[in-house]
């Protein structure tokens, strides 16, 4: 009995012995940062591939590819945002289309028309090249995720619009709109749908998400009536767009003159 007491005082001592071994251990220690380094380790064509992923990955990229290659239609000559001061061929085009195809649902949903179309012109990411016209064209044309939006605007704002093209002074995508600008460099004679422009009416304007939230400083679009997301990436709006055409015509109307 009386070793066992020996003992069982024995193992006590040993476990307080532990806990405090380890709180001392484990305690934090102050610490310096004296030094960082690291090197840049390129990603070339070079790099060793791995085998069993890339024939894991194959069957897969093989079924995308034969997909972004579907030849869609035919363009009779380049189109690009490169030649124009205050309006390129693929620009409205892109606005052409934006306004027709988001016009089929914006009546459909709302019983509404679609007055005018606005986009940026930084958002053109490719060129539009003479030859075939494929799912893949409309990729690298419209890579970003956005959405096609109708703001209610009042006229007032409409006129914020052409101010904002003249300070700018880049051809930004325009269909639905024309102007005039003078010698002051401000619009006049702004006819929408051919029509002058109307101070006390709403105006259905369609551009993309990211502008309506207030990109580019496109600021007027936040004193909107109405906001309406149709749901329909620009970049299925074009892919429909080419789908319906067999050859796809640049638009030749002049919408910005100068005096």
């Amino acid at each position: 009995m009386v070793k066992l007491k020996k003992y069982n005082g024995f193992l006590k001592l040993f476990v307080i012995f532990l806990t405090l071994f380890f709180i001392f251990s484990c305690s934090p220690k102050n610490y310096n940062l004296t030094k960082i380094e690291g090197k840049q380790i390129p990603v070339t064509e070079k790099t060793a591939e791995t085998p069993e992923i890339e024939n894991f990955i194959k069957p897969y990229r093989d079924h995308i590819n034969q997909d972004l290659d579907n030849v869609l239609a035919y363009c009779p000559e380049t189109l690009d945002k490169s030649t124009g001061k205050w309006q390129t061929s693929i620009g409205s085009l892109l606005a052409d289309v934006c306004l027709q195809r988001g016009n089929v649902v914006f009546k459909t949903r709302e019983n509404k028309s679609i007055d005018l179309c606005l986009l940026n012109h930084g958002g053109i990411r490719a060129i539009l090249p003479k030859g075939n016209v494929t799912t893949r064209t409309a990729f690298e044309i419209m890579p970003f995720e956005n959405n096609l939006v109708v703001i209610g605007l009042k006229g007032e704002q409409i006129q914020d619009i052409a101010a904002y093209i003249i300070k700018e002074k880049k051809p930004q995508p325009l269909s639905g709109m024309t102007f005039t600008i003078t010698k002051e460099n401000t619009a006049k004679n702004i006819m929408i749908q051919g029509k002058p422009l109307d101070l006390n009416k709403i105006y259905y304007v369609a551009t993309n998400d990211y502008l309506a939230n207030g990109g580019d400083s496109m600021t007027f679009f936040a004193k909107g009536v109405q906001t309406f997301d149709l749901n329909y990436k620009l970049r299925n709006v074009l892919i429909d767009y080419f789908k319906e055409v067999d050859t796809v015509l640049a638009p030749k109307d002049i919408r910005i003159t100068e005096e």
